[in-house]
């Protein structure tokens, strides 16, 4: 509701769609009716997403099965939907938020590291095949956002610091810096880019 509000104090038209993307029909059914309001669609960004975590002996199967579910297959099936329209214009642009985790293992992250390697490798697979159509698709691979789930986890310092201490750049990353890249993904600037699996993590997985 508030990113609907602030698009339309921009005198923009915004529409909300919700959908409970635990369930693949539901993603597709999202994408449908996107398509009633918007067709063709020009820039689809996959950017919901769960962080289920406990250690491996604790994960229990409804952990991953939401965290699949959310993480990658609603991704895949939302933008099932949504490139047929691209490929009918001859363009588009697909970017999925994915994670350093995706790349880098770490601890009580089972099922959202595979979600999210999955999701990196379904855009490089993705990158190949819909490239001829001039669609380009990258991932980008955040580390720590300070969203409120991200100050939620990581926000007291017993849990947070550890995290910096590794972190060339010696913070978290703040959610405007995330929209920066999607928004340079998504425009005309990043045409000769696709399959790329951009890290935006402070120099981390450098290290």
């Amino acid at each position: 509701m508030d990113t609907a509000k602030l698009v339309e104090s921009k005198h923009r038209t915004a529409h909300i769609l919700p959908a409970d993307l635990t369930s693949a029909e539901a993603a597709r059914d999202l994408g449908k009716r996107a398509l009633e309001i918007f067709d063709p669609i020009d820039i689809l960004v996959n950017c919901a997403g769960v962080a289920l975590v406990a250690p491996f002996e604790d994960l229990t199967q409804d952990m991953w099965d939401r965290t699949l579910a959310v993480n990658l297959t609603a991704p895949f099936a939302l933008t099932q939907e949504i490139v047929p329209s691209m490929i009918k214009q001859g363009r588009g642009k697909i970017v999925n938020i994915a994670s350093q985790t995706g790349v880098i293992g770490a601890d009580d992250h089972a099922a959202y590291a595979a979600s999210k390697g999955g999701l990196i490798s379904l855009t490089r697979v993705l990158a190949g095949e819909l490239g001829k159509h001039n669609i380009q698709i990258n991932s980008v691979c955040p580390t720590v956002i300070l969203t409120p789930m991200g100050e939620k986890v990581w926000g007291p310092p017993e849990k947070g610091d550890p995290m910096k201490a590794k972190i060339p750049l010696g913070r978290f990353g703040q959610p405007v810096e995330v929209a920066d890249l999607v928004l340079y993904l998504a425009s005309s600037a990043s045409d000769f880019m696709t399959g790329g699996t951009v890290m935006l993590d402070g120099g981390y997985t450098a290290m």
